[in-house]
């Protein structure tokens, strides 16, 4: 395909329509003529979508538009069009995160990030339907509290065992078992204890027992198979803590007293069982939390290829336009379409 640039030129015509007084009568210009000099929709959506949802960084949007296109176009320009495009996104950006906190199933996830040289935070709260992306200056309670979902969340919410999510208790919680699984392997891998090999294949057998119950219109294991998998969950977090006892105390030593990666591993296991085989007992929770880890993927991308965000500013208007592109694609809209409907007023509305 042949990529073509097509320049308008809009003249305005004026008449005399009065011999004695001069007076004259002059065309009006398209309503959406503004400047002497101006960008089209098309190329204006262009640049946003590159900086954006294509990771490229303003400088290099600007030489890929003059470079490939021959487009004289400067980087001021385009940091003023991708403004313009999140300043028309703050409603629906904000009916994204009324969903989130409906939602009656929530993935949650925080990824750091720089901004002017400092480590930020992006929480991330998401579904199939919606992605809602957020900057805080911090990781813990505080950053969730400022993020805004998770406080008036009162669905299940899908994370890791990071203990600042079990402070909101009016959310079930569910544990990512990618996450366990990981940590179990290292532990086998460093202490050959079987005991951890054997709830790696208990984790999947579940799994893969789920997936061949649920095409079936079941929603949970019948409950003496479910039994036999807590009974045997169980055994191995006993046979394992008796391998991992808690070290004795040095004589004179304060604070308190390490338990070691295994240790702590068991005791999360032990005390948080529920929400880790969650995805058993209710067979709508997912295995997994991977739709958040995808969500935030982008920002990571966006960091590694264009370096870390100069302002504060500049990385809350990324999570925004990403939060609106990344629900859209959800909902079936292309980005780019997704982007110029917004830059035109209408940004596409995403239901569910």
């Amino acid at each position: 395909a042949v990529v073509t640039v097509n320049v308008t030129e809009h003249k305005a015509l004026e008449l005399p329509i009065c011999m004695v007084y001069g007076d004259t009568r002059r065309g009006a210009f398209p309503s959406d003529v503004k400047a002497a000099v101006q960008y089209g929709e098309n190329l204006h959506a262009l640049a946003v979508a590159l900086n954006t949802v294509g990771a490229v960084s303003i400088k290099r949007t600007h030489e890929i538009l003059s470079g490939v296109f021959n487009i004289p176009i400067a980087t001021g320009t385009i940091s003023s069009m991708v403004k313009r495009c999140a300043d028309s996104l703050s409603e629906t950006v904000g009916k994204i995160k009324d969903k989130m906190i409906g939602s009656a199933l929530g993935h949650f996830d925080e990824t750091g990030i720089r901004v002017d040289g400092k480590l930020h935070w992006v929480h991330c709260a998401s579904n199939r339907l919606f992605t809602y992306l957020t900057v805080e200056e911090k990781r813990g309670s505080q950053g969730i509290d400022s993020s805004g979902v998770l406080q008036s969340f009162t669905g299940i919410a899908v994370h890791d065992c990071w203990s600042s999510y079990f402070k909101y208790e009016n959310a079930e919680h569910s544990i990512c078992c990618a996450h366990l699984l990981r940590e179990l392997t290292g532990i086998y891998e460093r202490t050959s204890q079987s005991w951890a090999n054997e709830l790696i294949r208990l984790l999947l057998r579940m799994k893969n027992l789920k997936q061949i119950l649920q095409p079936l219109g079941m929603n949970h294991f019948p409950r003496k198979q479910w039994r036999k998998f807590s009974d045997y969950y169980d055994a191995l977090i006993e046979t394992g803590i008796a391998l991992n006892p808690i070290p004795e105390r040095d004589q004179g030593k304060r604070g308190r007293q390490k338990k070691g990666k295994t240790r702590a591993l068991l005791e999360r296991l032990e005390k948080h069982k529920g929400e880790v085989c969650l995805f058993a007992t209710n067979f709508a929770v997912p295995f997994d939390n991977n739709q958040a880890e995808r969500d935030i993927r982008g920002v990571k991308v966006k960091q590694k290829v264009s370096g870390c965000f100069r302002t504060k500013t500049g990385a809350d208007i990324f999570a925004d336009i990403t939060s609106y592109t990344s629900t859209a694609l959800k909902h079936g809209v292309s980005p780019f379409f997704a982007i110029k409907s917004a830059l035109e007023g209408v940004p596409v509305v995403c239901g569910g």
